[in-house]
């Protein structure tokens, strides 16, 4: 698959989720709240929000999956839990559950690792899943295996 292939995807993503989800922009009369706003990373500032809520929708930036050591785990199990485990905190910060995810887009750098990231992937939600796709991609920072970028409707 060709970047711009999967650049078109996430666009598409993008642009079904304002349609679909709402206008997401100050004139609509919703405020944004800033989750984890402005992370520190070994004294930087990175240029991202880990999440942002509008109304009732909070958009995840992607992640991924490090250890204790800020260094990404032995085994693609391991790191799977953490990646989710990194989601899972970001929805509580905003007060929310790995149930109110909506569209989970899973960025993988080796697709063999697809079968691992599903059995641990399962043991996150209670409820339905929500819709994902699991993309291949060429690598990723820090070399991790997996990124996870989502989406999040809080639930009446």
């Amino acid at each position: 698959m060709s970047p711009h292939s999967s650049l078109s995807r996430f666009a598409a993503l993008i642009l079904f989720a304002a349609v679909t989800l709402g206008p997401a922009d100050p004139a609509s009369g919703q405020s944004r709240e800033y989750i984890n706003a402005r992370s520190a990373s070994d004294g930087a500032v990175l240029p991202f929000s880990g999440a942002v809520r509008v109304g009732e929708t909070l958009y995840l930036s992607g992640t991924i999956g490090l250890n204790e050591d800020r260094e990404i785990p032995g085994t693609a199990e391991e790191e799977a839990r953490l990646v989710l485990n990194s989601v899972q905190r970001t929805l509580e910060a905003a007060g929310m559950s790995m149930d109110d995810l909506v569209v989970v887009q899973v960025f993988c750098t080796d697709l063999a690792d697809y079968e691992v990231f599903n059995s641990v992937y399962r043991t996150y939600f209670e409820q339905e899943f929500p819709a994902r796709a699991f993309i291949g991609v060429g690598s990723l920072l820090f070399d991790a295996r997996f990124e996870v970028q989502s989406i999040a409707v809080r639930r009446d």
